[in-house]
């Protein structure tokens, strides 16, 4: 049996844009690793463009591991990613290879890295309708107000404009009667884990960030978004109104241009950052950062080799 000693897991966090795949396939490629993606959007088949997922040519080069794992229709919770996380972990840690976690989803990341246990409550379609008929009624503030009545801390620490998350909190609450936040129990994870984090100045990101939307828009977003939509996956889905994708709501009912998509989705990319960055602080004393340049990646290589050989 091996200890937790010998359960070497790297990870590597930042925000949207910054360059964690590039890194993460340099390193996989280096160190006889594979990845683990703890990208929440990167789980939904068919959506490849505005999602940024990594390419087939990518994807052959180095094992991926949890990337298509769910229709556009289905939930990808955060109980059933833990289990597939350390599932896959487990599997490469059993080839003698080194699992890499990398992604920009915090919860999902701190799931794994601190052992979450989140609530196995299963989901209440009547009720979640309940609430989100209140949210389209009141907006998502009435929410936040009913959560903070029965969770304070856990109101404190969901984004007020994630729907879907205050939607699962209040379920959780409403149907075990205990808050969300106390259901959420913390596991010692059997990984020595390393933590390595990406940065750079935040003008030049929204520029980075600008500039890769452009290339998903000349990539065919547009016609991403018209397949799915002819598929039948409708704008009520999560992933559907996600990053990327909700965006074009307005232009396929008329409403917007082609162009005011594009701003929205730039705005709405810019705040995704600064909330990753509330994920990921840079005073976070587990997370070692490392500001994104031309040596960014031989400067992370060095690093984590001093860690392979302690």
């Amino acid at each position: 049996m091996k200890t937790s000693e010998s359960l070497p897991l790297l990870v590597i966090v930042g925000p949207t844009a910054v360059g964690k795949t590039a890194l993460s396939l340099v390193l996989a490629r280096w160190l006889d690793g594979e990845i683990v993606s703890a990208d929440s959007r990167l789980f939904y088949r068919g959506m490849d463009i505005g999602t940024a997922k990594p390419t087939p040519a990518e994807r052959a080069s180095v094992p991926h591991h949890l990337i298509d794992i769910a229709d556009p229709d289905q939930t990808v919770g955060l109980a059933r990613f833990r289990r597939l996380a350390q599932a896959a972990i487990a599997d490469i840690h059993a080839r003698r290879r080194l699992p890499i976690l990398v992604g920009g989803t915090g919860q999902y990341v701190r799931a794994v890295v601190e052992g979450w246990s989140p609530p196995a409550v299963p989901p209440d379609p009547a009720l979640r309708a309940e609430l989100e008929e209140q949210a389209r009624r009141e907006g998502t503030a009435a929410l936040v107000a009913r959560l903070a009545a029965l969770d304070p801390q856990a109101a404190t620490q969901i984004d007020p404009r994630n729907l879907r998350r205050l939607v699962r909190a209040l379920e959780v609450c409403l149907s075990t009667g205990r808050p969300f936040s106390a259901q959420r129990e913390r596991v010692p994870p059997p990984y020595r884990t390393l933590q390595v984090g990406l940065t750079m100045e935040r003008g030049a990101l929204y520029a980075r960030a600008d500039a890769r939307i452009a290339q998903m828009m000349a990539a065919g977003l547009e016609e991403e978004v018209r397949r799915l939509l002819s598929a039948g996956y409708g704008w009520h889905l999560p992933a559907m109104s996600g990053l990327g994708y909700g965006q074009f709501r307005p232009y396929f009912e008329g409403q917007a241009t082609l162009e005011e998509v594009v701003a929205e989705i730039q705005r709405a990319t810019r705040r995704f950052i600064r909330h990753q960055y509330n994920w990921f602080r840079l005073s976070d004393p587990t997370i070692h950062w490392f500001t994104v340049t031309e040596h960014v990646a031989e400067e992370v290589s060095a690093f984590v080799e001093g860690w392979i050989v302690r």
